[in-house]
């Protein structure tokens, strides 16, 4: 597969790393098989939910951490009992970390686990600063303004 050399780009830019770490996954072609398997569901037009397949993992050998507009979620499982001797190991129960760059407006709600499942809530919330608004236009002229004003109220 052909590489892609983008450092031209990021010479002409500042406070654009992120796009920059972003890009580099998306291109990386090393990674292993996804697992766990995950879903990503719209549940609104602002709600948002991941879905993790995390069989044979209790709740508290889960972790799921908010740090640098990164979800990461990751899982270790603790030493099983020495005794028990499988004939066929079907359900991998192997650590994972799984990372999920999340935007400026996201924020993460409550995670829950739920029949071998684990659900973590995401919500957009758009600071007010940041919301569309509708400025009102001014003329220069005095009579006009008046005018303006006077349908108003």
């Amino acid at each position: 597969m052909r590489t892609f050399d983008l450092s031209p780009l990021m010479r002409s830019s500042v406070g654009f790393d992120h796009l920059n770490r972003l890009l580099d996954s998306a291109l990386n072609t090393e990674q292993s098989a996804p697992y766990p398997p995950y879903n990503i569901e719209k549940l609104s037009d602002d709600d948002y939910r991941v879905t993790m397949a995390v069989a044979g993992f209790a709740p508290d050998e889960l972790t799921v951490t908010v740090q640098e507009g990164m979800l990461l979620i990751s899982g270790k499982a603790q030493d099983e009992d020495k005794e028990r001797h499988y004939l066929h190991r079907g359900i991998a129960k192997r650590a994972f970390e799984r990372r999920f760059e999340l935007a400026d407006t996201i924020q993460v709600g409550d995670a829950k686990f739920e029949n071998g499942l684990l659900l973590v809530e995401l919500k957009r919330v758009i600071p007010e600063h940041k919301r569309p608004r509708q400025i009102d236009i001014r003329t220069d002229d005095a009579s006009s303004v008046k005018t303006i004003e006077a349908d108003a109220a």
